[in-house]
């Protein structure tokens, strides 16, 4: 059976990391008999100049019936001058495709333990997930703006908390077995409905799964002072926007970064972390290691296919360990060389 790849290569570096992407999964392809097969549609930026709105019809109507989306980067300066922005086709993406939790995976990877910015001893061994909720909390509750007065509605229901919750439960099962659930709870009323939720569906359904409770300041100091005590991190929308990003950089580079966005049913949206990037694209330097261990997440989440994923992440350690880096690594290999000895590997 074929499986259906919508590429929205985006703007900036987004094109260049997408493709070196798409050259490792056809030598995955090319390994393990995927049957892939790959469809480029215009998005963000890039849309807006050709078709005047980020997330086309035609663009939707792919990625609806599409069996995974991989995602290169939007945005730039070039769309910040009034008009359409890109992010907001973001928004409409995951709406669409209602991908309500976002996995981000942490690692260090060995041999890059110099390049955190936090000292080797604490540096090491880090390796958590942080699954975020995605589709609800302030970012998408109602709003009022105006020059002397603004509000940001922070909704959640327990439908909302349990559904994210209970990926966070699995993906810890598959782990360690250890969740640690985070809030505001001491302040905020969705925080208390969402702690309570939390324990509820543990009580009931994940009781073998160790569970904590962190308050989001603590989080945030923890994740600095000892941040591989961590194994899987569950928290809402703007908590997990601000904490995923702090952690992103905590491994050297925010180019060795993947991430996952899920919801019901297999297809899922995958995307590196980084952003476009616009000064330094179409200059052969990007690291395209986020966009390929995505990659290795899309052939896990949504085709099913762990073997091939393991064998993306083996090349992708493997590449790592014999010194070779791209200029956000302190070294000059370019993003075609990477992509190439990535798939050889394979």
């Amino acid at each position: 059976m074929t499986a259906h790849i919508v590429l929205l290569p985006g703007d900036g570096i987004g094109p260049e990391v997408t493709a070196a992407a798409v050259s490792v999964l056809e030598a995955a392809d090319a390994r393990f008999g995927l049957n892939l097969q790959f469809a480029s549609h215009d998005f963000g930026g890039i849309a807006i100049d050709h078709h005047g709105d980020p997330f086309p019809d035609a663009t939707r109507a792919a990625c609806e019936g599409a069996d995974a989306i991989l995602l290169g980067a939007v945005g730039g300066p070039k769309w910040d001058q009034g008009g359409p922005r890109p992010e907001t086709g973001l928004l409409g993406l995951r709406q669409a495709l209602g991908t309500y939790a976002n996995l981000r995976p942490i690692t260090l990877f060995e041999g890059l333990e110099d390049l955190s910015p936090l000292k080797p001893d604490r540096a090491a061994g880090i390796d958590l997930l942080i699954v975020r909720e995605l589709t609800g909390g302030i970012y998408f509750g109602k709003r009022q703006e105006g020059d002397e007065h603004a509000t940001d509605e922070c909704a959640y229901s327990a439908e909302e908390v349990e559904r994210v919750a209970r990926i966070a439960f699995e993906a810890a099962r598959s782990r360690s077995g250890r969740l640690t659930s985070v809030d505001k709870a001491n302040v905020l009323a969705t925080s208390r409905l969402w702690r309570k939720t939390v324990i509820r569906l543990h009580e009931s359904e994940y009781s073998d799964v160790t569970l904590d409770h962190m308050l989001v300041d603590a989080m945030a100091m923890k994740l600095i002072e000892a941040p591989a005590w961590f194994d899987v991190v569950l928290t809402e929308n703007m908590f997990g926007d601000i904490l995923s990003d702090e952690a992103s950089v905590l491994t050297g580079s925010i180019g060795l970064a993947p991430s996952a966005s899920l919801g019901l049913g297999p297809r899922g949206l995958y995307e590196p972390i980084h952003g476009s990037a616009p000064d330094i694209a179409g200059q052969d330097r990007a690291n395209p290691l986020g966009a390929i261990m995505s990659a290795a997440m899309l052939l896990r989440h949504s085709l099913d296919q762990e073997d091939a994923a393991s064998a993306i992440e083996h090349a992708v350690r493997t590449h790592l360990s014999t010194g070779a880096r791209t200029a956000d690594l302190g070294g000059d290999m370019g993003t075609a060389a990477t992509s190439d000895a990535v798939a050889a590997l394979i």
